[in-house]
C-alpha cells in the first residue's frame, strides 16, 4: 500500500509538471481538426490532429524541426500509399510494398527517425483505412501541414516557459559535476581505489546530461523565436548556451582528473592534503553556481567561490610543485591533478560570463607563481 501511495504521488508530480504541454497538445489537436474539417472542408481529416499532437509532443526539444519532419514524413507516406493503392488495390502484400517504398524514400531524403516512422505509419493508415481508389492524397498532405502549423502556433500563443526546462537540465549537469568532484576528493583522502574507480565510472556517465542540456537550450531557442512572450529571454538563453559549452569542458577535465586519481592511488603516490581540500572547495564552488541558477541570480556572484577554491591552496602554485613533497618521494600525478583543477576552474569561471583571458588573469592574481598557459 505504501508503495502504491508513493507511485501515486510520483505520478501526480509528473502530471503537475506536464500540465501545460498536455494542454498545448489538446488545444492544438482541436484547432487542427477544426481548421482542416470546418474551414477546408476535408473529409476525415484525422492526419491534422495527429500531426498537431506529434509536432508538440510533451517535450520542448527541437519542436520546429520535429514539425517539419512530421509534415515531410506524413506527406511521403500518404502520397506513396494513395498512388500505389489506387493502382494495385489493398491487401497484405500491397501493404508490405507500400510501407517498404515509403520508408525507403524517407530514408533516402533524410533518414531522421521521425520522418521514417511517420512515412511508414501514414502509408499503413492510407492502405488499411481508406478504400482503393479513394482520392484525396493532396488533402491529407495539407492536413499534415495544418497540424504541424497548429502545433507551432499553440506553442507560440501558449508557450511553455523555456527557461524552466533549461535550468532543470543545467542543474542536473552541475549536480553531476559536484558528485564527481566530491567522490574524487573522498577517494584521494581515504586512498581508496574502489572509490576512485567509482568516481571514474560516474564521470564517464555524465554525457547524457550534457546532451540533454544542449537539446533543452536548442528547443528553448526555438520557442523564444516563435513566441513574442519569450523573445526577451533570448539573452538569457545565450548565457545558458555558454554554460552548456563550459560545463561540457569541465566534465571532460573532471574525467581526466578522476582517471589520474585512480592512477595515483594504484601507484601509491602521495597527494598533498591541500590539493584534496582544493577539489572539495571546487565542488562547493559548483554548488554556489547551482544556487545562483536556482534563484535566477547573477552568475557573477559565484566567481569568488571558484577563485577561493584555487587561491586557498598554495600547493596549486608552480613554486610549490617544483619544491616537491616534504618526504622527497616523487608524485608524478600531482602536476596532472593540479592542471585539471585549474582547467575546471577556468572553464566554470567562463560559465559565469568571464572570457578565457579574464579567467586566467583572475587565477594568476590568486596564484602569482602559477603559469596557467
Amino acid at each position: 500500500m505504501a508503495r502504491l501511495r508513493a507511485r501515486g504521488r510520483l505520478g501526480a508530480r509528473r502530471v503537475r509538471a506536464s500540465w501545460l504541454p498536455i494542454l498545448q497538445c489538446a488545444v492544438a489537436a482541436g484547432l487542427a481538426l477544426w481548421v482542416a474539417g470546418d474551414l477546408f472542408g476535408h473529409v476525415r481529416p484525422f492526419f491534422a490532429p495527429i500531426a498537431a499532437v506529434i509536432s508538440l509532443g510533451v517535450s520542448l526539444n527541437s519542436r520546429l524541426r520535429r514539425a517539419a519532419e512530421l509534415v515531410v514524413g506524413v506527406s511521403l507516406g500518404v502520397l506513396v500509399g494513395d498512388l500505389i493503392i489506387a493502382e494495385i488495390g489493398s491487401g497484405v502484400w500491397q501493404l508490405m510494398l507500400v510501407v517498404a517504398l515509403a520508408i525507403t524514400l524517407a530514408t533516402f531524403f533524410d533518414g531522421g527517425n521521425l520522418i521514417v516512422a511517420q512515412a511508414g505509419a501514414s502509408a499503413v493508415l492510407v492502405t488499411t483505412l481508406l478504400p482503393p481508389g479513394d482520392s484525396g492524397g493532396i488533402d491529407r498532405c495539407v492536413d499534415a501541414l495544418i497540424g504541424g502549423l497548429a502545433g507551432i502556433l499553440v506553442a507560440a500563443v501558449i508557450p511553455v516557459n523555456p527557461i524552466r526546462f533549461v535550468r532543470r537540465a543545467a542543474r542536473r549537469v552541475l549536480d553531476d559535476l559536484v558528485t564527481v568532484l566530491t567522490d574524487i576528493a573522498s577517494a584521494l583522502r581515504e586512498h581508496d581505489r574502489a572509490s576512485a574507480a567509482r568516481a571514474l565510472r560516474r564521470a564517464r556517465d555524465t554525457q547524457d546530461g550534457i546532451d540533454e542540456l544542449r537539446a533543452a537550450v536548442g528547443g528553448a531557442g526555438e520557442v523564444a523565436a516563435v513566441s513574442p512572450l519569450h523573445r526577451p529571454r533570448r539573452r538569457m538563453l545565450r548565457r545558458y548556451r555558454e554554460l552548456a559549452d563550459r560545463a561540457d569542458y569541465a566534465h571532460r577535465n573532471a574525467r581526466v582528473l578522476a582517471r589520474r586519481t585512480l592512477t595515483a592511488i594504484e601507484d601509491d603516490e602521495r597527494v598533498p592534503p591541500e590539493l584534496v581540500d582544493a577539489i572539495t572547495e571546487l565542488a562547493g564552488a559548483v554548488g554556489a553556481l547551482i544556487r545562483e541558477l536556482g534563484q535566477d541570480g547573477d552568475r557573477e556572484r559565484a566567481r569568488p567561490a571558484f577563485l577561493d577554491a584555487v587561491g586557498h591552496s598554495p600547493v596549486l602554485s608552480d613554486r610549490q610543485l617544483t619544491a616537491g613533497p616534504p618526504d622527497g618521494t616523487a608524485a608524478v600525478s600531482v602536476p596532472v591533478l593540479v592542471a585539471q583543477i585549474r582547467s575546471i576552474a577556468v572553464d566554470l569561471l567562463q560559465a559565469t560570463g568571464m572570457s578565457r583571458t579574464e579567467a586566467l588573469r583572475a587565477l594568476r592574481g590568486r596564484l602569482p607563481d602559477a603559469d596557467l598557459g
